[in-house]
Formats: structure tokens, sequence, C-alpha cells
């Protein structure tokens, strides 16, 4: 593992940089317009558009590469991001704040995308899996990172903003400077939709569901913790405990799926999240609180990645860069319903219908799924498909199936081929970015 980060230094940096600047600015938002008195509504609505964001940049983000090259269209993204930070600087209106937040998932989907496919061509076959558990971790640091600045910076001022947009215009180094050639183009592939609803129905229903579980997380447990009289300090713990227990779960959690029924695994996760979700909007006391939300963390990051698993499981090889798309968007449409109808039920019924809220989705995966419904009939040759760590919260984009190991290297290659009549980006000869190094 040393070596997997020594050679992906800068990708990894990037990436580390992008989800600290993230993760700091969803709680600093949630944090400052709940001290504003704005409505829990509104902190909903922003984060859901952030997540509607992400999920129409991932069109976005395959004809601007397409058009100009991996590095112009992280440079491109990254300076949307930075200038659309900055704006919420300039500005107290929610209205104007929607917008940005809106930019700034549109374009950090793109850059997601450019860092992936970049990993992709740079990891040789038996370094996937290793440079697949490397991106996932950077992923889980930056954001428990980003919530622990706010325990160094309690005070909720414009300082935050600007450390924001410092981390997102730092990301651009790594990136600008590299000597690599980078990636073929890439074009974006329709969704066989109907496909994989008949095929892996529980696995889409958990995915929807953790969205709804970790949409309403990021957007709105700062604005709960706050409200029920935590100190910001205090919230950065919360919040940073919470994705850290997430982080530690991956692997035990992958170690008894790969022995286990998934599906079973899925259900008594859902079982125990239901109690312990209920739990914490029945508990005031800081010290319990922090005990349960680890628990909340264990669980609820788990519940994406088994799902990917279970999905995979039921999908032959070929079709598993088109399955990522399939979940990512599944997840983004759950993410962004999360925290709008989570925010109506707190503004209505007060701060812990939150988590209420979160203990009925859950329940809904106590109903639904039911290990006796998984037949085995479209269970493919190779299964079980190894399990490996996610994020679980659209740090990702579909081509993070690129870098993953269960996807067969000659797959990739052909799902990420250019067959569009976009041309591609002309080559300037003194550019050290078509220049291999």
């Amino acid at each position: 593992m040393p070596r997997t980060f020594t050679s992906f230094s800068s990708l990894y940096t990037a990436t580390l940089l992008m989800l600290l600047g993230s993760g700091l600015l969803s709680t600093y938002l949630g944090l400052r317009l709940s001290a504003a008195n704005v409505s829990e509504i509104w902190i909903g609505i922003l984060m859901t558009g952030y997540y509607v964001g992400l999920v129409m940049g991932a069109a976005v983000g395959h004809r601007l590469i397409a058009r100009v090259g991996h590095i112009r269209a992280f440079v491109a993204s990254a300076g949307v991001v930075t200038a659309s930070v900055l704006g919420h600087a300039l500005t107290s209106s929610v209205e104007v704040w929607l917008l940005l937040r809106w930019l700034v998932g549109v374009a950090m989907m793109c850059q997601y995308m450019v860092l992936e496919s970049w990993l992709n061509e740079q990891a040789e076959s038996h370094q996937r899996g290793r440079v697949f558990a490397g991106y996932m971790l950077v992923t889980f640091l930056g954001l428990g990172l980003g919530q622990l600045v706010l325990t160094l910076m309690p005070e909720l001022s414009v300082r935050h903003v600007i450390l924001v947009a410092m981390c997102f215009a730092l990301c651009l180094v790594p990136v600008a400077v590299t000597r690599r050639l980078h990636p073929a183009p890439l074009h974006p592939a329709p969704l066989e939709i109907r496909l994989f609803v008949q095929r892996i129905p529980q696995a889409l229903s958990t995915i929807g569901v953790a969205g709804l579980l970790l949409g309403s997380f990021y957007g709105l447990a700062p604005a709960y913790a706050n409200s029920i009289g935590l100190d910001t300090q205090f919230i950065g713990i919360f919040m940073a405990v919470t994705i850290g227990a997430g982080l530690v779960a991956q692997w035990p959690a992958g170690w008894l799926s790969d022995r286990l029924d998934r599906s079973r695994m899925i259900q008594v996760n859902a079982i125990i999240l239901t109690t312990v979700s209920l739990l914490i909007a029945l508990v005031s006391l800081p010290q319990m609180l922090m005990v349960l939300t680890v628990l909340f963390g264990l669980l609820a990051f788990t519940l994406y990645p088994l799902a990917v698993a279970l999905a995979n499981d039921h999908v032959e090889q070929e079709q598993r860069v088109l399955l990522s798309a399939m979940l990512l968007v599944t997840f983004g449409l759950g993410a962004a319903a999360g925290p709008l109808l989570g925010s109506v039920l707190m503004k209505f019924g007060g701060p812990a219908m939150l988590y209420v809220f979160m203990a009925c989705s859950s329940l809904l995966l106590v109903i639904f799924v039911r290990p006796e419904r998984v037949t085995g009939e479209n269970l493919v040759d190779e299964a079980p498909i190894q399990f490996m760590p996610a994020a679980g919260n659209l740090a990702s984009s579909p081509l993070a199936a690129a870098i993953d190991p269960r996807v067969d290297e000659q797959v990739v290659i052909e799902q990420m081929q250019d067959e569009s009549d976009i041309p591609p980006a002309p080559v300037d000869e003194d550019d050290d970015e078509h220049r291999p190094g």
C-alpha cells in the first residue's frame, strides 16, 4: 500500500484536497444557515441541489473531457468550483446559494471523472485492488478532515469559505503539472434501466435507501446537532467520528460479505440501523450520542458497498461499467430526495424527526430485502464477486468501475472507447499534457 500511495500521490493528493473542501463546505453551510435561523427546508433544498448537480455532472463531464481533454476539463471544473465557493462569501441569499451548490455539484463530478479515468490508465492489472482501496481511503480521510477543521476554527466566519476555496485551487497543482499522457476521450453510455430493475431490485432498493440516509446525514445532521444545543467544536467531532466509523467498517464488512449471504447482511444491518436511528432521536446526552453515532456510521456507510457487491453478483462482467452508472443515478436520486424530505419533517416535527426519518428509511429495507427472494437465477459464473470499499456519498463517478479490480480491464477499455462524432481535442506539440513523461 505505501508504494501505491507513492506511485499515485499526485492524484490522491488532488482527491484528498477536493474532499476536504467539500466535506467542510457542506457542514459549514448547514451550521451557518441554522445559526441564522434559516428554515430547515432551505437547508435540505441546498443539499438536494448539490446532489442533483453531481448526477447531471456525469453527462456534462463526458462531453467536456471529449472536447478539451482531461487536464483542461479538470482545470476548468476546479475554476468553477473555486469561484462558486467564493460566491458564498459575497451574498447571503439562499436562492443564489442554491445555484452555487448546483454548480459545485456539476463541476465536482467532472473532476471525479478526470481523476478516476486517470487512475485507471496508470494502474496495472495487479494493482487495481490497492489503487481502488487507496482512492476510497483518501476519500473518507478528506471528508473526515473537513469536519475536524471545525474543531480548530469553531467560529463560523468567512475564513471557512476561503479555506474551502484554497483546497479547490490547490487541487489543481498536482494535476496541472503532470507530464503523463492523459487517457483517451470518453463518451456517455446508455443505461439499461429495465434490465437492472429486473435483475437487481433489492440491490437498487438498498442503494436508494443508502442515498436517503447519507444525503440526509451530510445535509442535515449539522443542523440537527446545532438545534439540540451542541457547540461547533462538538459538531465537527460528531461528524468526523461518524465518517471515521464508516471508514473503519469497510474492511470487516467486506470480510463478512465475502463469506455470508449479502442480502441477509443488508437485512440485519437495516434492523440494527433502524433501532440505532430511533435511539438517536430519543437521546440528547452528548456522550451517549457519540456512542450511537459511531454505530450509525458503522451501519449506514456499509449499506452502499454491500449493495454494490450484491448487484455485481448478478450482472455480467461486460455490463459492470454501465451498472456503476445505474447505481450512481439511483444513489443520486435518493441523496437528492433525502435532505428535502428530512428537512420538511424537521420543520414540522422538530430536529429529532431527522433520525426518525432515517429509521423509517432503513425500515423499508427490513421489509423489502428478503434473502429468500434472491433466487440465484441471474448469478454470474464468477460470483461471488469480491467486496470492495466504497464511500457511498457520490464521491465518485461511473468511471469508478474502471479502477475496480472486479471489472475486466479489456471490458473497461471497450466501454471507454470514444465512439461518438465529437472530434478529439487538437494536439499542441508544446503542451506537456500530451507529452509522455
